[in-house]
């Protein structure tokens, strides 16, 4: 008979389970702050397991953390258990603010290489950009002189003079077949001329 007393004592002093995350989660949806604390403590190694390995920075892992705990603490009256599990629903919310602090980053980061890159000056040697465009010239001027007259004369009114060849055809009094013709001709000379493969 000390024995059935012995355990019934027994029972009496054994520590109750822990509530469960979804107890918790149903308390901290009524506004209960102890149960917010405790479910934080159940969970929070968990939830920054997964957000720290989306988000290499630990600083920023722990700041996106937090504001899962946060939204968790504001939208907790929105967690129904029938639809799935409360650690399931809260790594949702912290996969969901994980990619998009990643995103925002990244965001950020390009924002700032368009400005880097637009505010940077590059150097520019005005020498050899002159030389380089001198050069280039002197080698067009020797193109357009390998032409028959009648081609340079179209080509220079079309690239120089920016006539269109109808405006070409009426200008020199000759059929529109004849200035395509002599620009297709002369295109065909410079290109040879000049190197050019297309």
């Amino acid at each position: 008979m000390l024995g059935r007393v012995a355990d019934r004592d027994s029972d009496l002093t054994a520590p109750a389970p822990a509530p469960t995350a979804e107890q918790l989660l149903t308390l901290v949806g009524a506004g209960d702050r102890e149960a917010f604390g405790d479910l934080y403590d159940q969970t929070a190694p968990r939830v920054f397991g997964l957000v720290r390995r989306l988000v290499v920075d630990p600083a920023q892992a722990e700041e996106v953390t937090q504001d899962v705990y946060l939204e968790i603490w504001q939208t907790a009256p929105r967690f129904d258990a029938s639809r799935g599990n409360a650690l399931a629903w809260m790594f949702t919310l912290a996969h969901r603010r994980a990619v998009d602090r990643i995103r925002a980053s990244q965001a950020a980061r390009d924002r700032d290489l368009r400005i880097g890159v637009r505010d940077l000056d590059v150097p520019v040697d005005t020498v050899a950009e002159a030389v380089e465009i001198r050069v280039e010239h002197e080698r067009v001027v020797d193109a357009l002189g390998g032409l028959s007259e009648l081609q340079r004369e179209c080509v220079s009114l079309a690239y120089y003079g920016g006539l269109t060849q109808s405006e070409i055809a009426d200008r020199l009094d000759v059929p529109l077949g004849t200035v395509k013709t002599r620009l297709r001709d002369g295109m065909i000379r410079l290109r040879t001329a000049l190197g050019v493969t297309t």
